[in-house]
């Protein structure tokens, strides 16, 4: 296996990828205990343990080995999706009416409206402020559902935030489809008076989309097909895991969003009409999760390299207000519109704004499109667009990844969802 050649910088110490994978998971363990007590999400004590074995200190998770064991995000991210949809039950979605659509709706236009706005009037740069803008509304599922999953919260806000979050990725790739073509243009016409087909650039995310929810679609009607004759626990197990990671790598396969491809398996089994089968399906997976949040935020950790905050500037803190303002205030006046309950409308937008793996992978595909932009056309604008936005996104994601399950675990607090049973 690949695991087992990874190698450290710290050669002398002769220690094995699965060694210090195992190590870390110890450690991360109690740490998370720790953050508990000090009224913190455990996630939080994970992302410590990661950023101190990461390139940010002791060098011991470097780049290469990080990359080999890229397959556990994923993974993890797919179960992650998995039991967003099987939260997704029409008939709780029905009682809270048209509310999440217009949420998911205002919080990810008003914030992308705002951050477009924000970094325009502070560089008077419009290719990058559409840009800045398009990552906006990108979350990240796996902070908010790791919170609701340890304060095994219940209620109305709850379920909200699992439909947010989940949907919330397919409007920001449509989002950043339009933005990074339009700005692609800006900058073509900027340097040759010519541009490029917007419509042609709209439909790979039109695409992506689409695809990712018709192989979710079927992935799922399979799923549920073959687990409804199951009755072991075991053997439920055996076949949901081995489900997610066909999708997981079909979606990767065909550049898809691994995300939605899997919330759809566990949407439309979550809305199969069969509570005892779901229930047979969920008790299981909720034993492994635990497990994989300790991986996926060690390795989160590990990611986000300290030395990029220095980089963050008046740029990175315009973004950082930016967005937050219009998530907090967009999802506020879609909660409005929506005719949602009080709690609802004043907490919701608390519990969305972590932010990490989809913007770093738009801002990636930014970073390598506005590079291909300046070979072709001579585009120096383009290829300082590309790195800011790439250097800027990866450090307030250090910011966004803190603070947003913490503003989570507070919002589902106040809004008496997370039984009394649980630590403050």
């Amino acid at each position: 296996m690949a695991v087992l050649a990874i190698t450290t910088d710290w050669s002398f110490l002769h220690i094995s990828g699965l060694t210090l994978l195992g190590a870390a998971t110890i450690v991360a363990f109690y740490v998370g205990r720790v953050a508990r007590r000090v009224r913190l999400p455990s996630l939080i004590g994970y992302m410590i343990v990661g950023v101190i074995l990461g390139p940010s200190v002791l060098h011991l998770f470097d780049e290469p080995s990080m990359e080999r064991l890229s397959f556990i995000t994923e993974i993890a991210l797919g179960f992650v999706a998995f039991s967003i949809g099987a939260e997704l039950n029409l008939s709780s979605l029905k009682r809270l009416g048209s509310g999440i659509i217009s949420i998911i709706l205002a919080e990810s236009l008003v914030a992308f409206i705002v951050v477009v706005v924000a970094i325009y009037l502070l560089t008077r740069d419009l290719p990058m402020a559409l840009i800045f803008g398009a990552m906006a509304p990108a979350s990240a599922p796996a902070g908010t559902v790791a919170v609701i999953h340890e304060c095994r919260a219940k209620g109305s806000l709850t379920t909200t935030l699992y439909a947010v979050v989940g949907f919330d990725d397919g409007l920001a790739i449509i989002i950043f489809g339009f933005a990074a073509a339009l700005a692609k243009n800006l900058l073509v016409a900027e340097a040759s008076g010519a541009s490029e087909s917007i419509l042609r650039a709209l439909l790979e995310p039109a695409r992506e989309i689409g695809l990712s929810f018709v192989v979710g679609g079927i992935a799922g009607l399979l799923f549920y097909r073959i687990v409804r004759q199951l009755q072991s626990s075991r053997d439920i197990l055996i076949i949901a895991f081995g489900t997610v990671l066909l999708c997981t790598g079909l979606s990767i396969r065909w550049h898809l969003s691994l995300i939605l491809t899997n919330m759809v398996v566990g949407f439309v089994l979550a809305n199969a009409r069969h509570e005892s089968l779901l229930s047979r399906v969920t008790s299981p997976l909720m034993e492994v999760m635990p497990l994989l949040f300790v991986l996926f935020f060690c390795l989160a950790g590990a990611h986000l390299q300290l030395s990029a905050l220095p980089a963050l500037g008046a740029v990175g803190v315009v973004y950082i207000l930016g967005r937050s303002a219009g998530l907090v205030g967009g999802a506020r006046i879609g909660a409005i519109f929506g005719h949602v309950e009080d709690k609802v409308k004043k907490y919701v937008g608390l519990g969305i704004l972590s932010q990490a793996g989809v913007a770093i992978g738009l801002s990636l595909i930014v970073k390598h499109e506005f590079t291909q932009l300046d070979a072709k056309y001579n585009l120096p604008h383009a290829l300082k667009i590309g790195s800011s936005v790439l250097a800027t996104i990866t450090a307030t994601c250090i910011f966004f990844e803190i603070v947003g399950p913490i503003l989570t675990k507070f919002a589902l607090k106040r809004a008496n969802e997370i039984p009394d049973d649980q630590p403050d």
